[in-house]
């Protein structure tokens, strides 16, 4: 290739989609592969003369905060700088890493990969709606300790028919596991900032996230890490729902109050909750462990390989579209009005 071709910085894993990258840039743009070490060796290379002089566009992965950090001030402020970098391509439909309002200043645009996450997360979900409320993780720890069913008690668990599932956002992975849980059926409620026009008629549209906890026997959390959403489902929300209520959330720990939602746990009020996601990840606050009936994942959402693959040629074909229409796809919401 031209050493005059675009450059294009893969930062952070791309695992699957190898020979897809190379076909979506081939005779558009030269592939860099971001190898820092640490943050102080990445803001280096992106300096005049670097080994990362005249990116274009980024690929990223939450992988390339193991070495480098987040995006955050600092880092958009030194691709700012370099005058050229005009894109950044998340892998990835949470981007709480990356601070958008500092792209959005100096900008900088950004892309995620809404709908490639969908299925995977709603499946997630549905496993851990049905696994709390029939106590099969329980059950599993019972088995593989040898004392087969030994302690539990079928009074805590609850078939999945007939039982009112409350959705907080329904977007593309909300909805998802709305049309999942309607073949038992479950009853599907929602809330979201406003009603949604692709909601079939069964999904019933709650105007306050208070009347959607107090309809739900499971309430499962679908809605981004932003500042206004730190902490939406507290204490207050949490008491509003029916003693012996379950909570799922595979979007972002910190949605949930986690201190509110132990205290629930303790007293009883709160049947178990179903995590896959935590505030401050990967540690695990212990306390959530001493709940048997809990089920916690390690953030297994979008972990196989289909959806990886998905999401990675999602996130490069934003780049390329960027570099040979002026304009890429999945602009994120905070982004669209700079438009």
């Amino acid at each position: 290739m031209s050493s005059r071709q675009p450059r294009i910085l893969i930062c952070g894993n791309l695992v699957w989609a190898h020979e897809e990258a190379r076909q979506c840039f081939d005779g558009l743009a030269d592939l860099v592969v971001m190898d820092s070490p640490n943050r102080a060796d990445f803001l280096v290379g992106l300096k005049s003369g670097g080994k990362y002089d005249q990116i274009v566009g980024i690929y990223r992965h939450n992988t390339s905060a193991d070495r480098i950090g987040v995006f955050d001030e600092e880092i958009i402020d030194a691709l700012a700088e370099t005058g050229t970098v005009k894109w950044i391509a998340h892998n990835g439909a949470g981007y709480d890493q990356i601070d958008v309002s500092r792209c959005a200043n100096k900008g900088i645009s950004v892309s995620n990969t809404p709908g490639a996450v969908d299925d995977a997360t709603a499946t997630t979900a549905l496993y851990l709606v049905i696994s709390c409320l029939r106590n099969y993780a329980w059950a599993e720890q019972s088995l593989r300790q040898g004392t087969f069913k030994s302690g539990l008690d079928p009074g805590r668990a609850h078939d999945v028919t007939g039982r009112t599932l409350g959705i907080l956002g329904l977007g593309g992975i909300g909805l998802r596991l709305a049309h999942l849980v309607h073949a038992f059926p479950m009853r599907v409620v929602y809330y979201s900032r406003n009603k949604s026009a692709n909601a079939p008629e069964w999904c019933e549209y709650i105007d306050s996230l208070e009347g959607l906890c107090r309809e739900s026997d499971v309430l499962s959390l679908h809605v981004p890490l932003r500042d206004e959403t730190v902490h939406l489902v507290g204490e207050k929300e949490i008491r509003t729902m029916k003693k012996g209520s379950i909570i799922v959330n595979t979007a972002r720990g910190k949605v949930i109050d986690e201190e509110a939602m132990i205290r629930a746990l303790e007293d009883g009020h709160l049947s178990s909750v179903g995590l896959d996601v935590y505030p401050n990840e990967p540690l695990v606050n212990p306390r959530l462990l001493e709940f048997p009936q809990n089920v916690l994942l390690p953030h297994m959402g979008t972990e196989n390989q289909d959806s990886q693959r998905h999401m990675e040629v999602r996130a490069l074909t934003n780049l390329r579209d960027f570099l040979r229409d002026g304009q890429g796809n999945d602009l994120i919401p905070e982004l669209r009005s700079k438009l």
